[in-house]
C-alpha cells in the first residue's frame, strides 16, 4: 500500500513526474524540506495515534518520486503547529495539500469525498443543501440584502454557519452585536458564494482558485469594502487565497471587528458572573495571530473569569476538524478534541468558547462523549448574552 515502508526485495519505481507536480503545487515549498522530522515529532496527532503521522517519510518518498497516498496523506488537519518550529520555514501544511493534488489525479482518495466536490458545485456548498435555504438562518431577524451605498459592512456568513442548526446561533448572536452597535452591515442572502475552503482543504487547488475568483467577482461586482467573516478558513481563503477584489477590501474575522467595536465603546455589557476558558482555532491564533481580540472581547465582559488552558494561541491545540476532516470519519479513540476538552476542563471553568463553527461541532462531540461538565459556545454567544447579562442558560 502507498506510504507503507518497502520490503527488501521490493523495486523501487521512481517517478519524476511526480516530484514536479509536486513542486509546482507547493510554489517550491516540498524542495526547501531537508529531513530533520520535527514536523512528525511535533504533530498533534502523535498524541493520540500509537504511529504518528510521519510527515517526513511522506514528503520523503515524493522527493525520491516514490508512489505516495493512503490514509495518512489525509489525516492533516492543517493546523500549522509543524510549521512554528520547521528550521526551514516550510509551508509544510501547503506541502500535504498539493500531495492530496496529486492523489486526485490518481484515484487514490478516500471514498465520500468526491461527493464533497459535486455539492459544491451544484448546491454551492459541501453540505449538499439547497441553495435557496441559504439564508434560512435569519428567518425572523429582518436582516437586510447587502447594500454598498446602505451598508459599510458585508457579513459573510459561511457555508456551515448557514446549514449546520447548531452553527446557526452562532450568526443569529453576531446580528444581534451588529444592531447593538449600531453597524450598517447586510447579507448576499442566498446569492452568498461558497468561500472554496473545503475544496482547498481537500487538495482541489485549482477547483478552489476557480472558487475564489467567481467569490471575488461577486464580491466586486457588489461594491464590497469591509467583509466580516463568521469562520476562520472563510477568513483564510479571503485574506490569503483570493485574488485582489479591490483597493479598498478588508476581509476580518468578526472577532477582530467586535474588539474594534467595544474599543470604541460602541458595545457594552451588564454582568455574566460565568467561569470561561478560551480555544484559539488554529487558523485563528495560529495562522492570523488573532489571538487578543477574542480575550479582549471576554474580558471587556464584567464579572466574567478567564482561564487559561496549557495550550494557547500559536500553540493552540488543534481540535481536529481542519484539513478536510470535517468530511471523513474519525475514530471515537483518536480525537484531538478529547484531549482539548479534557484540558479546558483542568482550568475548572464552565464555559469553553471558540471562535470557530468546525471547533464548535467537535468539542460539543467530545463534551458529551467525556461527559464533561462543560457548555461549548461561541464568543459571540457569550457577547449577546451579556448585552442583557444573566445566569448561565
Amino acid at each position: 500500500m502507498p506510504g507503507e515502508p518497502l520490503q527488501a526485495d521490493q523495486a523501487l519505481l521512481l517517478d519524476d513526474e511526480l516530484w514536479e507536480q509536486v513542486v509546482r503545487a507547493s510554489d517550491g515549498m516540498a524542495s526547501l524540506c531537508y529531513q530533520c522530522g520535527v514536523c512528525t515529532a511535533t504533530c498533534p496527532w502523535g498524541l493520540v495515534l500509537k504511529e504518528p503521522l510521519n510527515v517526513r517519510r511522506l514528503i520523503r518518498r515524493a522527493q525520491l518520486g516514490l508512489e505516495v497516498g493512503g490514509d495518512a496523506l489525509w489525516l492533516c488537519t492543517t493546523c500549522g503547529l509543524c510549521e512554528l518550529s520547521c528550521p526551514r520555514q516550510v509551508a509544510i501544511s501547503q506541502v500535504m495539500l498539493s500531495l492530496r493534488r496529486v492523489a486526485w489525479r490518481r484515484r487514490q482518495v478516500p471514498r465520500g469525498l468526491s461527493r464533497v466536490l459535486w455539492d459544491i458545485q451544484f448546491d454551492g456548498n459541501p453540505w449538499g443543501s439547497p441553495p435557496s435555504h441559504r439564508s434560512a438562518w435569519a428567518r425572523g431577524l429582518d436582516v437586510p440584502q447587502f447594500s454598498a451605498t446602505d451598508h459599510q459592512v458585508l457579513y459573510y456568513v459561511g457555508c456551515t454557519v448557514a446549514y449546520d442548526r447548531r452553527a446557526q446561533r452562532v450568526a443569529r448572536a453576531l446580528v444581534s452585536l451588529f444592531r447593538a452597535a449600531a453597524v450598517p452591515f447586510g447579507i448576499l442572502g442566498d446569492d452568498e458564494p461558497c468561500c472554496g475552503h473545503a475544496a482547498r482543504d481537500l487538495g482541489q487547488l485549482e477547483y478552489a482558485r476557480h472558487l475564489a475568483q467567481q467569490g471575488a467577482e461577486i464580491f466586486r461586482r457588489a461594491g464590497v469594502r469591509t467583509l466580516v467573516a463568521t469562520s476562520p478558513h472563510c477568513y483564510d481563503m479571503f485574506s490569503r487565497h483570493y485574488p485582489p477584489v479591490s483597493d479598498s477590501f478588508r476581509p476580518l474575522h468578526y472577532t477582530s471587528f467586535l474588539a474594534q467595536l467595544v474599543e470604541e465603546g460602541r458595545l457594552c455589557f451588564r454582568p455574566l458572573p460565568w467561569r470561561v476558558t478560551f480555544h484559539d482555532p488554529c487558523y485563528l491564533g495560529r495562522r492570523h495571530g488573532v489571538v487578543g481580540e477574542p480575550r479582549r472581547i471576554l474580558r471587556a465582559i464584567p464579572q466574567l473569569e478567564l482561564k487559561e488552558m496549557a495550550h494557547t494561541g500559536p500553540k493552540t491545540l488543534c481540535c481536529g476538524g481542519g484539513g478536510g476532516r470535517m468530511w471523513l470519519e474519525t475514530e471515537a479513540h483518536a480525537r484531538l478534541s478529547h484531549l482539548r476538552v479534557e484540558e479546558a476542563a483542568a482550568t475548572g471553568a464552565q464555559v469553553l468558547v471558540t471562535a470557530c463553527p468546525h471547533c464548535i461541532a467537535c468539542l460539543e462531540d467530545s463534551v458529551k462523549l467525556r461527559g464533561l461538565p462543560l457548555r461549548v459556545m461561541d464568543v459571540a454567544e457569550v457577547a449577546a448574552a451579556a448585552l442583557a447579562g444573566g445566569e448561565m442558560p
